[in-house]
C-alpha cells in the first residue's frame, strides 16, 4: 500500500511539474503583453486564468494522465518558439509532438481563445467591480 501511495505522490509531483513549467511560460508572456499592462491586470491573475482555460481543452482528463503532462509540454514548447535557435526544426518537431500540423494550429488557436475570453471576463469584471463601488 505504500508503495502505491508512493508511486502516487511521484506522478502527482511529475504532472505538477509540467504544468508548472507551462504556467511558467505562460507568465512570462503575460508579463510582457501590452493590453494586460494597459487594462491594469495583473499577470498573476490573467496566468492562472488561462492555464485553467485552455487546460480544459487539452488532451487527457487530469494532472497525472500522461496525455495531458504531453500537452502541457507541448503548449510550453510552442510558445517558447520564438526563443529557439532553430525555429523551422522546433515547429517540425512540434507537428510531429501535437500529431500534424492541424493539432498544432488547434493548440495554438486554444491558447489564443482562452486569452482573449479570460481578458474579456477580467476587463468585465474589473468594469463591473468599479461600478458597484460607486
Amino acid at each position: 500500500m505504500k508503495r502505491m501511495l508512493v508511486i502516487f505522490g511521484i506522478l502527482v509531483l511529475s504532472g505538477c511539474s509540467e504544468k508548472e513549467e507551462y504556467q511558467s511560460v505562460v507568465l512570462e508572456q503575460m508579463k510582457q503583453d501590452k493590453d494586460i499592462k494597459d487594462y491594469g491586470i495583473e499577470p498573476e491573475i490573467m496566468t492562472k486564468c488561462v492555464v485553467d482555460t485552455s487546460s480544459n481543452n487539452m488532451p487527457g482528463l487530469f494532472l497525472i494522465d500522461p496525455e495531458r503532462r504531453k500537452a502541457y509540454k507541448n503548449y510550453a514548447r510552442m510558445l517558447d518558439l520564438n526563443k529557439s535557435t532553430d525555429p523551422q526544426k522546433t515547429l517540425n518537431e512540434l507537428r510531429e509532438s501535437f500529431g500534424a500540423a492541424k493539432e498544432l494550429a488547434e493548440a495554438h488557436s486554444n491558447y489564443v481563445e482562452s486569452i482573449v475570453e479570460c481578458m474579456s471576463g477580467l476587463v468585465t469584471g474589473g468594469e463591473e467591480k468599479l461600478k458597484n463601488a460607486k
